[in-house]
């Protein structure tokens, strides 16, 4: 198997955006698992994630609110609270925070976070999330350095989803009915 850093490395040069594709060796377990895994607990997992990813925007930029809006309304829409449109507008509107800062680390995680919410939309949107935030890593720690956090992110990402697929139905909240058909 190749190592997931090559991509990395490549892409890095290149200057890239996303410093991850999907195919990359360190996804490939953690897209297996996802092809197969029932919508809710995809939701769960990836909103869980994104929650993460707002906590840390928000100790970096303490009065931006659209992160955390585009959370709260993905968890709406997924209840059934609001439609698509509201919750897709506050996911748009995460993403051009991504526009507005200049740290390359935060605007992977602007995107992580967006990503991750569209995941109510469709599990399509499934390895957005870790595609972002790992490339934030690489961002914050340097190519040189990012290894073994990398790794362990990649770990944690499997475990979540492990854990959400033996879990999904104890969630306590409810689900639109297009998240139960």
């Amino acid at each position: 198997m190749t190592d997931w850093l090559e991509e990395v490395q490549q892409k890095y040069k290149r200057k890239n955006q996303v410093l991850f594709s999907k195919e990359n060796p360190i996804l490939q377990e953690l897209s297996f698992l996802a092809s197969g895994e029932e919508h809710r607990a995809l939701v769960l997992w990836a909103l869980e994630l994104a929650e993460e990813g707002v906590d840390t925007l928000e100790s970096k930029y303490p009065a931006e609110t659209r992160p955390r809006q585009a959370v709260e309304a993905s968890w709406l829409w997924a209840s059934g609270e609001i439609k698509m449109r509201p919750a897709q507008r506050a996911i748009l509107d995460c993403h051009a925070l991504a526009r507005e800062i200049s740290s390359l680390e935060d605007i992977a995680l602007c995107h992580a976070v967006g990503q991750g919410c569209s995941v109510v939309h469709t599990p399509g949107h499934t390895l957005g999330f870790p595609l972002y935030e790992l490339t934030a890593i690489v961002r914050r720690l340097g190519l040189e350095s990012c290894w073994d956090a990398v790794e362990r992110r990649a770990k944690e990402y499997v475990e979540r989803l492990l854990y959400w697929h033996n879990h999904w139905k104890d969630y306590p909240g409810k689900w639109a009915a297009f998240l139960c058909r």
